[in-house]
C-alpha cells in the first residue's frame, strides 16, 4: 500500500528552478556575442532557451500531478515509440544531421532529439522490470541479461546515429539501476572487463573519437585542431580566479570557443563567475542528488524506488561527465550540463523528469 499523499518536496523544486535560472542567464551571457554575429540578435538562443524552459516548467508541475504508477503502466508503449523515433532519425528527409550525428528530428521551426527522451522511457521500463523480477536479479538467465539486453539494444540503436555522450549515460544510469536492484558484483566485474573492450571498440572504429583520446592526453599536441576546444575551456577557467571576471565580461566567448553556450557553458560561467560561482553551481547538483537519494530511499515501493534512481542516476552522471570535459578530467564527448546548457529536448526532458521525482516525493515517507 502507497503512503498517504503530501506536499511535494519543495526543496528539490527550489534547486532546479535556481538551476534553470542560472542557466537562463549563463544561456545569454555566453552566447549573446555569436547571436548578434550570426543571427543579428543577442537574444536569438536567450529567447529560444526561455521559450524551452517555459514549456518545460509547465510539463514538470503538470506531470508533478500525474500519479507517478501512470509510467509503470505506458511504459512499454513509450519505450517502443522512442525506438520508432531512434529509427525514424536514421531517414534521409526526416532525421536532421548536425556536427556529423543524424540526432534531431524537425518539427516545425524547432527540433527534437529521440534519444534524449529514450533515456527517460528506458528508466520507466526497466524500474517496471527491476520492481518485478528483482528476486531473479541475481541471476544471468532472467535477471541480468534481459534487463541489460534491452538496454544495450537502445545503445546500439542511438551508436547508430552516432551519439556516444547520450549512449554512455543510458548505459550508465541503467548499470547503477540494475547495481542498486541486488544484482552480483562477479557478474558486474565480467560485463565490465566485456563493456570496457568494447569501449575500446568503438573509440577505434572512429577517427574522430581517437583524436579525442589523444587531444585529452596532450591538447597542445595539436592546439588549432582536435586540443583547441580543451585548452579554450581551460583558458577560460582558469583566468576565473576565485571571483571571476563579473558577469557578461567573459573573453573566450568572443568566438575563441566554439558555441559556448551549449557542452562549454560551464566554462564561461567559471571566467565570469569564478570558483565561487562554479562551486556553488556543483553545490546545488549535490543538494540534487541528495534530495533524489531521500526519495528513493523513502519511495512507498520497488518502483518508486527505482524510478527515483534512475531519474537522479542519469542527473548525476550527465554532470560528471559535462564538468569532467570541461575541466580536462575527461576526453570531450558532446554531453551537456542539465538545467544550463543550451537545448531544447536535454532541458525539456530534465524537467520533466524533475516532475516525476516530484510526484514520486508525494508518497514519499520521509
Amino acid at each position: 500500500m502507497r503512503a498517504k499523499k503530501h506536499n511535494p518536496d519543495l526543496l528539490l523544486l527550489i534547486i532546479t528552478l535556481t538551476l534553470l535560472s542560472i542557466g537562463l542567464i549563463m544561456v545569454y551571457s555566453a552566447s549573446a556575442i555569436w547571436a548578434a554575429y550570426k543571427f543579428n540578435d543577442s537574444f536569438f538562443f536567450a529567447k529560444r532557451q526561455l521559450l524551452f524552459a517555459g514549456a518545460g516548467v509547465v510539463a514538470m508541475f503538470f506531470i508533478m500531478q500525474i500519479d507517478y504508477w501512470t509510467w509503470r503502466k505506458y511504459s512499454k508503449m513509450f519505450l517502443i515509440l522512442c525506438f520508432v523515433l531512434l529509427v525514424a532519425v536514421l531517414i534521409p528527409g526526416i532525421g536532421m544531421e548536425r556536427n556529423g550525428s543524424r540526432s534531431w528530428i524537425g518539427v516545425g521551426a524547432f527540433s527534437i532529439q529521440p534519444s534524449e527522451f529514450t533515456k527517460l522511457a528506458m528508466i520507466a521500463y526497466l524500474s517496471k522490470f527491476l520492481s518485478e523480477q528483482q528476486k531473479h536479479i541475481t541471476t544471468l538467465k532472467k535477471g541480468l541479461f534481459p534487463s541489460l539486453g534491452l538496454v544495450f539494444l537502445a545503445f546500439g540503436m542511438i551508436m547508430l546515429q552516432p551519439d556516444l555522450g547520450t549512449g554512455t549515460v543510458m548505459v550508465g544510469t541503467c548499470v547503477v539501476m540494475i547495481f542498486v536492484a541486488g544484482a552480483r558484483i562477479s557478474h558486474f566485474m565480467w560485463l565490465g572487463i566485456i563493456g570496457l573492450g568494447g569501449f575500446v571498440a568503438l573509440i577505434a572504429s572512429a577517427p574522430y573519437r581517437i583524436k579525442r583520446i589523444t587531444s585529452y592526453l596532450d591538447p597542445w599536441a595539436d592546439p588549432l585542431g582536435s586540443g583547441f576546444q580543451m585548452i579554450q575551456s581551460l583558458l577560460a577557467i582558469g583566468p576565473g580566479g576565485l571571483f571571476g571576471l563579473g558577469l557578461g565580461q567573459s573573453r573566450q566567448k568572443f568566438f575563441y570557443l566554439p558555441e559556448p553556450q551549449t557542452d562549454f557553458i560551464f566554462a564561461i560561467l567559471s571566467e565570469e563567475l569564478g570558483f565561487i560561482g562554479g562551486s556553488f553551481v556543483i553545490l546545488l547538483f549535490a543538494l540534487l542528488l541528495w534530495r533524489g537519494i531521500r526519495i528513493a530511499i523513502g519511495a512507498p515501493d520497488l518502483y518508486g524506488s527505482f524510478l527515483a534512481v534512475g531519474i537522479i542516476s542519469m542527473v548525476a552522471i550527465q554532470v560528471m561527465i559535462n564538468i569532467g570535459v570541461v575541466t580536462g578530467l575527461i576526453p570531450v564527448t558532446g554531453i551537456t550540463l542539465p538545467f544550463l546548457s543550451y537545448g531544447g529536448s536535454s532541458l525539456t526532458l530534465m524537467l520533466m523528469a524533475i516532475g516525476v521525482l516530484l510526484n514520486i516525493s508525494k508518497h514519499s515517507r520521509y
